[in-house]
């Protein structure tokens, strides 16, 4: 497949070194770290947003750590090429800039949902039959990503940290470093990353890779997805390296998918050392201790309890998306009913699968094929006082999410790719050392860090279909040590942990 030679190139603005700012700490997210809404008097009222899992909360809380800092995000505007950028102060215990950069509609669809979603995530989920180049615009992403790195450079300060996160910003180092060659450029890359074969599928491999190779450090969830990019570069773009190291103590250096004994500490390129690093993100435990012992989840909790009293009870939670393995794991309790008798009426999965709204139709045909496949279950062995599965496609809130792991037998996590996977650990977390069993795709990032899951293979019948019958089987005694093991692990490796060593690796360059 060959894209037509104009995808292949773009007109990028005309580069001006900017004014140096103010801020010594500079984080590029294009999610805001609050919602907001405007009261009638017209001030902005920053809403918090309840949900501690992700890594806004976190991201947020390393502005009280720094004397000056801007998050950069943007905001969907009507008319963005007249809308100034718009710039808050955050009301808290330590003040920041938030700067949010006008994006008209097309552009956030173009830049986001089309040429980041279609062409680029299944690329790094390495499901390549599904990459679609035809729609994709290059020449818009350039220019958001442009939009990202100017307000950046503007922003900070002479010497300053500029923090970039994720996929569709790969552009912004490049652009930065062209801008402020005196700033340290720091990237985490949230999702999985590929072969280097798969990667190399992108038409635009060269230049993404030689703006990852513009940092001056590289984080990635786990060692594997680390070494696939250093291997990419070495191979496409002629990159030099330093000797693999031992991988850290805490992750699986072998006998799963994602398992790696070594790992490469740095890269060259053009006279730049790159550092490679693998810190996965962590969870809040001590958060979500507080949420599961509030009023209102111990009475949710109460409930869940009495509804299902006699029945092992398994929970999945994830969203519409080929990643995820839904259907999967649904065909896999389909044929576990079938094949053990013994186990109707006495099991029930509760699916919290929230529906897609980028109304891509490959979301909506699986969504359409999870309902399908839930009824099918529920009308072939559903009785009057039991149904098999539970399903909502409505984005559960997370002191209700709280609650049911709090009251669930298993947790049943088996994408067919993640770059992590915070549920898994947020179960754990909720578990608070008590029994309960982790079922995790090896195919997970989080796989490589909680060795005490029952581990599976998504895409073995056999395997899938021994792993929940393990799970529903397993002694008690056997659960509670495997999830004390797991929730140590949980508890020393959160989301701040995660946070300073990213940082802390910077800062000792």
């Amino acid at each position: 497949m060959t894209p037509p030679s104009s995808m292949l190139t773009s007109q990028q603005p005309a580069v001006t070194a900017p004014r140096f700012g103010a801020s010594s700490f500079v984080l590029v997210y294009h999610r805001s770290p609050y919602d907001l809404k405007t009261a009638a008097d017209g001030s902005v009222e920053f809403v918090d947003q309840k949900s501690p899992n992700g890594i806004i909360p976190t991201l947020r809380n390393l502005f009280q750590e720094e004397r000056s800092g801007t998050w950069i995000s943007w905001r969907e505007e009507a008319d963005a090429a007249t809308a100034p950028d718009e710039r808050l102060t955050v009301p808290s215990a330590s003040p920041f800039t938030l700067r949010r950069l006008p994006l008209t509609k097309e552009q956030i669809s173009s830049f986001y949902h089309v040429t980041s979603k279609e062409s680029f995530w299944p690329i790094l989920h390495s499901f390549p039959g599904l990459f679609s180049v035809d729609n994709s615009d290059w020449d818009t992403f350039v220019q958001v990503n442009h939009s990202f790195a100017r307000a950046a450079c503007e922003e900070a300060a002479e010497g300053a940290t500029i923090w970039v996160h994720d996929y569709n910003l790969w552009l912004v180092p490049a652009q930065i470093r062209e801008l402020r060659p005196d700033v340290r450029i720091a990237f985490f890359h949230h999702t999985p990353f590929p072969s280097n074969d798969v990667f190399s599928i992108l038409p635009w491999r060269d230049e993404i890779l030689d703006s990852l190779l513009c940092c001056d450090l590289v984080g990635f969830h786990i060692p594997r997805y680390a070494d696939n990019f250093s291997r990419t570069a070495i191979n496409l773009r002629g990159a030099q390296c330093g000797e693999p190291v031992p991988v850290a103590e805490k992750f699986r250096h072998f006998g799963s998918a994602l398992a790696q004994p070594t790992v490469i500490p740095w890269l060259e390129h053009n006279g730049r050392r790159v550092h490679v690093q693998a810190s996965p993100v962590g969870t809040s435990p001590g958060v979500i201790r507080e949420i599961a012992a509030s009023e209102e989840v111990q009475g949710m909790a109460a409930q869940i309890a009495e509804q299902h009293a006699g029945r092992k009870l398994i929970i999945s939670a994830s969203r519409v998306d080929y990643t995820k393995g839904n259907e999967d794991m649904l065909l896999s309790y389909e044929r576990v009913l079938e094949n053990n008798p013994e186990w109707h009426g006495k099991v029930e999965l509760f699916l919290a699968c929230v529906a897609a709204a980028s109304g891509m139709r490959i979301y909506e045909d699986i969504q359409r094929s999870v309902e399908e496949i839930t009824g099918r279950i529920n009308g072939r062995f559903g009785r009057i006082d039991w149904t098999p599965v539970r399903l909502s496609t409505r984005r559960t809130p997370y002191n209700e999410l709280v609650a049911w792991f709090t009251q669930s037998d298993v947790c049943w996590i088996t994408p067919l790719r993640d770059g992590l996977n915070l549920v898994a650990k947020e179960y754990v977390a909720a578990r608070q050392g008590r029994d309960g069993v982790l079922v995790l795709s090896e195919f997970s990032g989080a796989s490589v860090e909680l060795e005490d899951a029952v581990v599976t293979n998504p895409y073995s019948h056999r395997s899938m279909d021994n792993a929940i019958l393990t799970a529903l089987t397993m002694p008690k005694d056997e659960q509670v040590r495997r999830m004390a093991s797991m929730s140590e692990a949980v508890e020393e490796f959160t989301v701040q942990h995660w946070a300073e060593q990213e940082l802390g690796a910077l800062r000792a360059i």
